[in-house]
């Protein structure tokens, strides 16, 4: 981003330090790539002043539990972010997995009661997610947190 260019949080006008508790569910599965994304996650929130007390992190063994998981945790906190990783194998597996949390965690948004962030990597290879865990596809870990705060603004603009 050119320095002239206005960030999606600056447009939204973003406080620094908001004042939000998050919660990050992230599997074991595939642990390196959603390590990663946490680490990321969390070093955003750092740049806009949401300190690390104010971020708790929980694991959960894989993708179809993170529902339960968000679903527990959304009246403690501001937001919820979900982060797994399913790669694509040589069965069905791999479509049953993303359908399952993808309707999950569009059930528990439709709920409206804190944003439930999906940063669910559904890929071919384990190098397709290593390349979006901030590689040269992007950082969805950044990406998510960005999404947290905005969507944290918008639910306290408009309640």
């Amino acid at each position: 981003m050119s320095t002239t260019e206005i960030s999606p949080l600056q447009q939204a006008g973003i406080p620094d330090s908001p004042q939000m508790r998050v919660a990050i569910v992230r599997t074991v599965w595939n642990s390196d790539i959603t390590v990663a994304l946490t680490e990321s996650a969390c070093r955003e929130f750092g740049a806009h002043g949401v300190s690390s007390n104010q971020i708790d992190v929980y694991e959960v063994p894989g993708a179809v539990e993170l529902t339960f998981a968000a679903a527990r945790l959304m009246d403690k906190y501001d937001a919820v972010i979900v982060f797994g990783c399913v790669i694509r194998g040589g069965t069905p597996h791999f479509d049953y997995v993303c359908r399952s949390v993808t309707d999950g965690i569009t059930a528990l948004n439709e709920r409206g009661t804190v944003p439930v962030i999906f940063g669910v990597l559904t890929v071919d290879r384990h190098e397709d997610a290593v390349a979006r865990a901030g590689g040269e596809a992007g950082d969805k870990g950044l990406e998510a947190a960005q999404t947290a705060l905005l969507m944290h603004a918008f639910c306290n603009i408009n309640s």
